[in-house]
C-alpha cells in the first residue's frame, strides 16, 4: 500500500513546506553508549515535530472541495499542530479533537496555527472516538494521524534526508506510537538499504504494537499511562502494523524513568529539547536496550521537542535526583529557636545549595518536642552529596535519604 515512490513523491510535495532537519553527531553520547551516535533533530521541523512531513502529504493530495468542506483530525498534540499548520498553508479550516488532559503547550500552539481545538476523552483514542462522529455530522474530511498511506509516506521521507546525510548507517531507532514513523521510514529503508537494522521504541506504558507483533493479531491496550503522550496510542493501526512486522527487525520499550532520563540527557548533553515521545529512542540506547554493534553508525531519531515547560521542570528534578544532583534528606531538630539555623550552618559550610525545605510535624508522628525536616538540597554530584550526608551525621543528626542517586551525571 506504500511504496518507496509514493515517498519520493511526498518529498516533492514536501520542498519548500518541510525542514531538511539536521543530523546531528554526538560525541558525549558515543562515548556513554558505544559506536558512533547521531539524533536526527525533528524536534526542529516546523511544528516541533516530524507530524507535518504526513500532514501535509495527505491534505495536499485532496480534491479542493474535499479542503474546503474542513478538515478533521485526533491527536494527543502534535499531529494537530501538522493539521493546523498544513490546513493554514493550504488554506482549509481544520478542526483538532484532542484528549482533555493533553499538554496545554501542544493545545496553545494548535490554536495558535488557526485551527479549532475541541477536547474530549481520556486518551487519544477517545479522541479518536468523537473526531469520527463530528466528521459524520459535519461531512467533514478525516487526516488520520498514522492509519493512512499518504501520511505514512509523508513520515518516511525522514528516511531519504538519513540515507542522503549517512550513507552507511547501520542501525536505525524511532519511535513508535501508531505507527505512521517507522512504518513510513521501514518502506524506504528496505528498498534503499534493506541491510540497515530497523528497531523501534515504545513507552512501557502503553505497548500496543508490541503486544500485536507478540500475539499476532491486534490487541488494545486498555489504558495508556505514560509520560510520552505523543506515542500514547491503544489501537495498533490496520496499515502500519503490518508493515511493522513485515519490515522492522525488532520492537522494545522503555519504562517512564528511561524516558524521562532520556528528556534530561537530550537538554543537558545534546542542547535538545525533547518530549517523551521524542526521547524514547535516546533512553533505549542510555537504557542498553538498544546496543551498537562495535563502531558501527547509529541514528537515534529525536522525533519531537513539544513538551510543557512546567513538566519539562518536575521532570528534570527528578532525573537530578537519580543523578545524584539533587539530595532529598529527612531529618529532625529540637522544636527550639535557632535550631534550623545551626543545621543549615553545616549545609552552607559543605557548599550545598538549598532549594526547598519544609517542617513536618504531626504527620512524621515525631516526638512532640521535635520538628521533622525535609531538605532538597543541590550538589555538584554523588560525592558531595554524601560528604553533606557524613557531616551532619558527625554532628548528631539522624539523616535518611529519599531517592539514591542511581544514574551518572
Amino acid at each position: 500500500m506504500v511504496t518507496v515512490e509514493d515517498i519520493q513523491s511526498a518529498r516533492v510535495a514536501l520542498r519548500d513546506v518541510t525542514i531538511n532537519t539536521p543530523l546531528m553527531a554526538s560525541d558525549r553520547l558515543s562515548d556513554d553508549v558505544g559506536g558512533r551516535i547521531f539524533i536526527k533533530a525533528e524536534n526542529t521541523q516546523r511544528g516541533g515535530s516530524f507530524k507535518l512531513r504526513g500532514a501535509y502529504t495527505k491534505m495536499v493530495a485532496l480534491a479542493p472541495q474535499e479542503r474546503e468542506r474542513g478538515i478533521i483530525a485526533h491527536s494527543a498534540g502534535n499531529h494537530a499542530q501538522g493539521v493546523a499548520l498544513a490546513a493554514r498553508l493550504l488554506g482549509a479550516p481544520a478542526t483538532v479533537v484532542m484528549p482533555e488532559y493533553a499538554p496545554l503547550a501542544k493545545i496553545a500552539a494548535t490554536k495558535r496555527y488557526g485551527a479549532e481545538v475541541v477536547l474530549h476523552g481520556q486518551s487519544f483514542d477517545d479522541a479518536g472516538a468523537y473526531a469520527q462522529l463530528l466528521q459524520e455530522q459535519h461531512d467533514l474530511t478525516y487526516v488520520h494521524a498514522f492509519d493512512d498511506p499518504r501520511t505514512v509516506a509523508g513520515q518516511g521521507t525522514i528516511a531519504l534526508e538519513i540515507l542522503e546525510a549517512l550513507p552507511d548507517v547501520e542501525t536505525l531507532v524511532v519511535p513508535i506510537g501508531g505507527g505512521g514513523l517507522i512504518g513510513g521510514i521501514a518502506v524506504a529503508l528496505r528498498a534503499l538499504k534493506p541491510r540497515t537494522r530497523l528497531i523501534g521504541v515504545q513507552a512501557e506504558g502503553c505497548p500496543s504494537i508490541r503486544l500485536s507483533l507478540a500475539a499476532g493479531k491486534p490487541v488494545v491496550v486498555p489504558e495508556a499511562r505514560t509520560i510520552a503522550d505523543g506515542i500514547a496510542v491503544k489501537t495498533p493501526g490496520g496499515i502500519t502494523l503490518p508493515l511493522i512486522r513485515d519490515l522492522v527487525d525488532d520492537v522494545i520499550t522503555v519504562d517512564e524513568d528511561e524516558i524521562a532520563r532520556g528528556i534530561v540527557y537530550a537538554l543537558q548533553n545534546l542542547r535538545l529539547v525533547a518530549e517523551g515521545a521524542g526521547a524514547v529512542a535516546i533512553a533505549a540506547l542510555l537504557s542498553g536496550k538498544v546496543r551498537p554493534r562495535g563502531a558501527e553508525e547509529v541514528c537515534a531519531i529525536l522525533s519531537g521537542g513539544n513538551i510543557d515547560a512546567n513538566f519539562l521542570a518536575r521532570v528534570i528534578e527528578q532525573v537530578l535526583v537519580k543523578q545524584g544532583r539533587y539530595i532529598v534528606l529527612h531529618t529532625s531538630v529540637p522544636d527550639r529557636p535557632g535550631n534550623l539555623s545551626r543545621m543549615l550552618d553545616h549545609v552552607a559550610s559543605q557548599g550545598a545549595n538549598v532549594i526547598d525545605i519544609n517542617h513536618r510535624r504531626a504527620a512524621w508522628q515525631v516526638p512532640v518536642d521535635r520538628t521533622g525536616l525535609e531538605m532538597i538540597l543541590e550538589v555538584r554530584d554523588e560525592e558531595h552529596g554524601q560528604a553533606i550526608i557524613q557531616r551532619l551525621e558527625a554532628h548528631g543528626y539522624c539523616i535518611e535519604r529519599v531517592g539514591e542517586g542511581e544514574y551518572p551525571t
